[in-house]
């Protein structure tokens, strides 16, 4: 029986996300936020960071600690791990605090249960930001009650007593304890108050920050013993696929199953009714073949007849949408900022310069597509899934169940790929409305890639429109922004046509520019497909504009386009984000982040420097060549990238090297952030030269990666070099680094592109849009 500095573990046997929670009274304007007590109006005393999440934080150690008698060390993960690291980053901080020895620690996955382990949701850039100090407390208070238990068996003062390196040491005798020898007495011991409580010196971290911590559950990943959702196996399962409205908001109007019956192995056939609009995460109207393998199941759902009432959505066309959007934001919108008079300095402008950008929708594409397992046994449910937000997934289905939450267990798995579809439990909910018409039995969901990209949750359409005026000297004097885009808020809201100010605050509203005469508008805008948040979400329009529209704005100067950007953002300064109209910040205090422009000027002198910014690319044998600059923050982060294209004679576009400079505060698993800056490039490029969903009829037109395709292994960047800024110290508060990263790369590609060519792209994705080298 091994002994355990730990009571809660053995129950785990057996969200950018925008909490839903907090943001529906933003159409308003006034944020409710959902706690334990009741609903906290915004005039009430905010509450920032992890404290302004629905369950905040947690740091007892006999939640997330447990230490068997060999010494073995398992932290918890109460996150969800889909490639980032946090399954190694956040028993990184513990085990540095506990003084623990890296490769005697082990990871365990927490259900979802955020008033046992605090907030769960895995998106946001927020799990290392908001539980760094918590996991640090956990680690300390585990590390103070093992010395404490070391000194009560040699009955000596525990100031006498010193914890290193897997082991409590006496110091004046020399005698030495193991942690599995001292487990027992000290999950016995009270835990330590805050107050009692002595962190390291960050001088005396031995994993945090530090190089060469290799991830804990690595070695499985690549072996192919661990387990995702998609893996799940369950004695008497049943396996499930579902024919889904193909337009949102539509449903089955009439469907014949006798075809589909005669599948061999087919179990039954159901009809999964929809939610009349607004749904949110609600399954779509369908009908559900339930086999006893995925294959009968895939040939029945073939043989089904189903007649679709398509409803209002059914009209759905992007193409002529891009121009409702195109005539929508050139005319004035709502008014989400203003300083100065921008008509006057505007009709006084000595140049005049104005571009419009598109970017179409786009769809998550995880490698791992949603799929979840229910079961049910004497009214408890049991969901196995790769989620993002476990506690959100385990209200909905309880809800839709018709069950108290306490009656369903939400079981993690790791996922393969989110980027914000899997904090969306659409799937999971199916799985359970599934489980529960076959009487409990266990059935397994499973989307087809076809059904992932015809049914996401997708990104965001928009058109931006700039427009400036320069003085005679080149500087910028006058700036108007125009955005309009349908919002995610569409999920939840009837009809809402403002974006969120959550979404404006992702470089809309925020543009730290020292121009006198600035304004940004929000012409309204309707929802006709699911629209959810997507890695770096509103960030990815707002930034391709503002950048591209800088190197516009400084070629018409007739600047170097570093030197104007620089110029344009002005002199160091830390600026209230409310003064730009930003209320929202990411959900963190002003005070402690404010926009800081010498961070990111530093990220951009950074970049420009590492990559010899300015130097003379070769020219010749057909090719074209040219570096592009980009910068922006996000997530309380700074990012620049500068990209290094080349274009071939028949318009064929490779990029040679990637140089990015990153600020987020310190570093707490190097290694790992690097890994997710060269993950997000990959992906820039990606939605830079060929993501986009298109709709006809109301029905997204791409099925596969045939039609939606993405980066390969030959187009990829050959060099990728990652610039990390160093922290001033440890008292700096910490960025988000999963999605920063991603925002800046198309435009600093096509600002790339008008370097090498003078070709301008503003529209994405770029496609076939590069002329070929004109002759001669």
């Amino acid at each position: 029986m091994s002994a355990r500095l730990e009571s809660g573990l053995d129950a785990t046997a057996g969200s950018m996300r925008i909490d839903r929670r907090q943001f529906l009274g933003s159409l308003t304007g006034l944020v409710l936020v959902a706690t334990v007590s009741g609903v906290v109006k915004a005039q009430d005393a905010p509450k920032y960071g992890a404290e302004g999440m629905p369950h905040g934080t947690v740091d007892d150690p006999l939640t997330f600690v447990a230490i068997d008698e060999d010494g073995i060390v398992t932290v918890v993960v109460h996150r969800s791990e889909m490639g980032q690291g946090v399954r190694s980053g956040l028993p990184l901080i513990v085990a540095d605090e506990l003084e623990a020895d890296w490769s005697r620690v082990r990871v365990k996955q927490a259900p979802g249960d955020e008033k046992k382990f605090g907030n769960q949701n895995t998106d946001g850039s927020r799990s290392v930001r908001h539980f760094f100090d918590p996991m640090r407390r956990c680690g300390a208070s585990a590390r103070a009650m093992l010395e404490a238990a070391a000194a009560a068996t040699w009955n000596v003062p525990v100031n006498s007593v010193r914890a290193v390196n897997h082991e409590v040491i006496h110091v004046d005798s020399g005698r030495k304890l193991g942690y599995g020898a001292l487990a027992k007495a000290a999950s016995k011991l009270p835990v330590p108050s805050r107050e009692a409580l002595k962190l390291k010196d960050p001088k005396q971290f031995r994993y945090i920050g530090k190089e060469g911590q290799h991830l804990l559950d690595g070695p499985d990943i690549a072996g192919g013993t661990a387990r995702y959702g998609i893996d799940v196996r369950l004695d008497g399962m049943l396996y499930a696929v579902i024919a889904r409205s193909p337009v949102w908001g539509g449903k089955v109007a009439k469907f014949d199953a006798v075809e589909a019956l005669k599948v061999k192995g087919v179990v039954k056939v159901v009809e999964i009714p929809g939610t009349p609009l607004p749904a949110a995460f609600q399954p779509l109207s369908g009908v559900a073949v339930i086999a006893r393998d995925t294959w009968s199941a895939l040939q029945a759902r073939k043989a089904l007849k189903i007649e679709w009432n398509d409803g209002e959505h059914g009209t759905y066309d992007s193409a002529a949408y891009r121009r409702e959007l195109e005539t929508a934001v050139r005319k004035p919108g709502k008014v989400l900022r203003e300083a100065g008079d921008f008509d006057a300095a505007f009709a006084k402008a000595a140049r005049k310069v104005e571009a419009e950008y598109y970017l179409p929708h786009i769809a998550h594409a995880t490698m791992e597509p949603p799929n979840a397992t229910a079961r049910i046994v004497n009214g408890l449910c049991e969901v196995w899934a790769p989620t993002q937000a476990p506690q959100g997934l385990r209200e909905d289905v309880a809800k839709r169940l018709g069950l108290g939450a306490d009656k369903v267990t939400v079981h993690v798995t790791l996922l393969g790929g989110g980027f914000g579809r899997k904090s969306k439990c659409d799937f999971a909910i199916e799985a359970a409305l599934l489980s529960r018409e076959m009487d409990g039995k266990p059935v397994k969901v499973t989307w087809t890639r076809e059904d992932d990209l015809h049914h996401d949750f997708f990104h965001t359409v928009s058109v931006e429109r700039l427009q400036a005026g320069l003085d005679g000297q080149g500087k910028t004097t006058a700036w108007l922004h125009r955005s309009a885009a349908p919002t995610i808020i569409s999920t939840f809201a009837p009809d809402p046509r403002q974006q969120a100010p959550f979404e404006a605050g992702m470089g809309l509203t925020n543009v730290p520019f020292a121009v006198p005469n600035l304004r940004v508008e929000n012409p309204a805008a309707a929802a006709h497909t699911r629209i959810g948040w997507f890695r770096a979400v509103s960030n990815i329009p707002h930034a391709f504009a503002v950048q591209c529209f800088v190197s516009e704005l400084a070629a018409a100067a007739g600047r170097d386009h570093r030197d104007f950007l620089l110029d344009l953002i002005g002199p160091a300064r830390a600026i209230d984000p409310g003064t730009l109209n930003d209320t929202w910040n990411y959900g963190e205090s002003p005070q402690r982040y404010p926009y800081d422009t010498a961070r990111l000027r530093r990220v951009i002198e950074t970049a420009t420097r590492e990559a010899n910014w300015g130097r003379k690319l070769p020219q010749g044998d057909g090719k074209r060549r040219g570096l592009g600059l980009a910068s922006h923050y996000s997530f309380v982060s700074y990012v620049a990238a500068v990209v290094e294209v080349e274009i071939g004679a028949q318009g064929e576009l490779s990029i040679p090297r990637v140089d990015v400079a990153f600020d987020c505060g310190p570093t707490v698993y190097p290694d790992r952030v690097r890994s997710q800056l060269e993950g997000a490039v990959n992906m820039g490029v990606s939605l830079a030269t060929s993501g986009e969903i298109t709709f006809k009829n109301g029905r997204a037109q791409q099925g596969n990666f045939h039609e939606y395709t993405l980066t390969r292994i030959h187009e990829a960047p050959r060099d990728v070099r990652i610039h990390l800024i160093p922290a001033k110290d440890w008292s700096m508060p910490l960025g988000g680094v999963g999605e920063p990263g991603l925002p800046a790369i198309a435009p600093a590609i096509c600002n790339a592109i008008f370097a090498a060519t003078g070709q301008r792209i503003r529209q994405l994705p770029i496609g076939a849009q590069l002329a070929p080298k004109a002759a001669g």
